[in-house]
């Protein structure tokens, strides 16, 4: 079954990543939504750091701590690269939970899918995702996790808007990322709550821990979400500390 899953994920993704974009050109999906007034990372390595070297400064224990990671739990790792969480996650949430792996990196998927069947991860399956739509199902996780990835999100109003209908109630989205400007891998605090903010989330809580070598932001669905034409785009004042002009 879990061999059926990723190939079948794997077939969609052909379908996904055929459609290339001309550089500049916006993915239909998001030219309803504001534009991001940031520079967006080019896309990195898929691994953030040497997984030994993570693990010994406790990482993703810290992280899925703080994000109350529980036995039985439904989580989604987004950008999941080459399953660094996924695997951790796995271990986590137990044989009565589910990770949903997605990325949209073709060969990233396909090392993960190796490495889920390697490792027999039943709770485990793997989806493509779009640059501006991670395509999860609706009302299916109590926590999403952006783990170092947020800051390469080319389309972030468009991202966040599709995402929002995947959390159950009481779920939250977790933020991993490092306080730098956005062209140096990293996103400001302060850009990343406006962000979140002008889409209908809000911040839950707020920490810098040196075990995760960055930051950690953890925001749930609040009121409303917006129509895609009444989402203003957050304005940088500047760029080097991140400040937003209101």
């Amino acid at each position: 079954m879990l061999a059926l899953r990723s190939l079948v994920a794997f077939a969609a993704l052909a379908l996904v990543v055929g459609c290339d974009l001309v550089d500049g050109e916006r993915a239909p999906g998001s030219q309803d939504f504001p534009k991001a007034d940031r520079p967006v990372s080019g896309s990195g390595a898929t691994a953030f750091s040497n997984e030994e070297a993570r693990d010994r400064r406790q990482e993703a224990e810290t992280v899925m701590d703080l994000a109350g990671i529980e036995p039985g739990m439904s989580v989604a790792d987004v950008g999941a690269g080459e399953g660094y969480y996924t695997v951790r996650l796995a271990a986590r949430v137990g044989e009565k939970g589910r990770v949903l792996a997605s990325d949209i990196n073709e060969d990233a998927l396909r090392r993960l899918g190796s490495r889920v069947e390697r490792d027999r991860l039943e709770n485990v399956s793997i989806k493509p995702g779009l640059p501006d739509d991670p395509r999860l199902p609706v009302n299916s996780f109590d926590r999403v996790m952006l783990v170092h990835m947020y800051h390469e999100v080319e389309e972030p109003y468009a991202f966040l808007w599709h995402l929002r209908p995947a959390l159950r109630e009481k779920g939250h989205v977790v933020v991993v990322d490092v306080d730098r400007p956005t062209a140096e891998h990293g996103i400001s605090p302060q850009l990343l709550f406006c962000e979140f903010a002008r889409v209908g989330y809000r911040l839950t809580e707020f920490v810098r821990k040196p075990e995760i070598a960055g930051y950690y932001a953890e925001f749930e669905a609040a009121g409303k979400r917006p129509e895609p034409g009444e989402i203003t785009p957050c304005v940088q004042a500047n760029e080097e500390d991140g400040s937003i002009a209101k």
